[in-house]
C-alpha cells in the first residue's frame, strides 16, 4: 500500500477532534494514506469508545501502539482495577461488542518501526537499540495476546525493578518493559526510570534528565516518535518527534507526515483540568 504515513498523538477518547483531523484537507485528500497512532487512544476524553471504533473502522490503514491509558482499560476489563473519578472508560466496558473492542485492543503492539521511525508510546531506554526495543516489546505482545494475559496485568502496576538488567525474567521483566515503553519520561544516565515527575523536561528531578537526552542513547540512528507527555508538547529535532500537544487538556491534537515531517494541528476543546 503506498500513501503517506501520518503520525498521530495521544487522542484520549476525543473523537470529534479527531474526525475533524482525519477530515483535514491534506489527509483526506490521499486515500491510500495511513495512520499510526501513538497510544492513549482512550480515557479523559468524552468519545473513549467512538475513538476506539473510528480506528477500528481504519482497518490496515491504521498502525497503533499502546499506550498506559490502553493497558488500564484492559486492567479494568479483566476486573483487576477499577475505573477511576476521572476515566471515561465505562461506555466500553458497557458496550454490546466490548469483548471485541477488548480483544482488538489487546492484539495491538507496544512498539512499532518503518522506515526508520521508531514509534512508542513514552519512551526507549538508552541501552536499547531499535531492534532489541522491538524484541522486548514483542515478549509483551505475546503475553498479552495469549490465554493469560489477565494474570500479566495482575503483576503489571508498580515502579520496580527501576532499572533494566538482561537477566530479569517472568514478571519483573515485563514491567521493567511496560513502564519504559508507556509510562517513562525521565530516567538517570544509568537507565534508572523515575516516575514521579510529569513537568515539562527543564524540570527535571534532580540526577535524572528527559530519557531522549541521555548521551549515547542507542536509538540516536533512527527517529522515535512517541506521545504521552503532554507538557513537553511538540518537539522535533534529529532523532526524535514528541506528538501529545495535549487535546484532551485544552490543547492540540497533532498529525505529522512520516516523509518530511509536515504538521497538520486541529484545536481540541479541554475535557479535563491539570491537577
Amino acid at each position: 500500500m503506498n500513501g503517506s504515513i501520518w503520525m498521530i498523538g495521544d487522542v484520549q477518547g476525543c473523537c470529534s477532534p479527531l474526525d475533524r483531523l482525519l477530515s483535514h484537507s491534506e489527509l483526506v485528500g490521499d486515500p491510500k494514506s495511513r495512520f499510526w497512532f501513538a497510544g492513549d487512544l482512550v480515557n479523559r476524553g468524552p468519545q473513549s469508545l467512538a475513538t476506539l471504533r473510528r480506528i477500528i473502522d481504519l482497518g490496515d490503514r491504521a498502525t497503533v501502539v499502546l499506550g498506559n491509558h490502553d493497558l488500564h482499560l484492559l486492567a479494568v476489563a479483566a476486573g483487576l482495577h477499577k475505573v477511576g473519578k476521572s476515566d471515561t472508560i465505562q461506555e466500553i466496558l458497557d458496550a454490546p461488542d466490548a469483548a471485541d473492542i477488548l480483544t482488538w485492543l489487546r492484539h495491538r503492539p507496544l512498539a512499532h518501526f518503518q522506515l526508520g521511525h521508531l514509534m512508542v508510546h513514552a519512551g526507549v531506554l538508552p541501552a536499547w537499540p531499535a531492534a532489541q526495543t522491538l524484541a522486548l516489546a514483542s515478549e509483551v505482545e505475546a503475553t498479552l495476546r495469549g490465554p493469560h494475559w489477565q494474570d500479566f496485568l495482575g503483576q503489571m502496576y508498580g515502579n520496580q525493578p527501576a532499572a533494566w538488567d538482561d537477566g530479569l525474567q517472568g514478571a519483573d521483566r515485563l514491567r521493567v518493559i511496560v513502564n519504559a515503553l508507556t509510562r517513562m519520561r525521565f530516567c538517570a544516565a544509568d537507565g534508572t526510570m523515575e516516575f514521579a515527575a510529569k513537568a515539562n523536561a527543564k524540570h527535571a528531578p534532580d540526577g535524572f534528565m528527559p530519557w531522549f537526552d541521555v548521551p549515547g542513547r542507542a536509538t540516536e540512528s533512527v527517529t522515535v516518535v512517541f506521545g504521552h507527555w503532554s507538557t513537553l508538547g511538540l518537539l522535533e529535532r534529529p532523532g526524535l518527534l514528541s506528538l501529545d500537544t495535549g487535546c484532551v487538556w485544552g490543547g492540540q491534537l497533532t498529525a505529522a507526515r512520516l516523509e518530511d515531517h509536515k504538521l497538520v494541528q486541529v484545536a481540541c476543546q479541554q475535557y479535563q483540568v491539570p491537577g
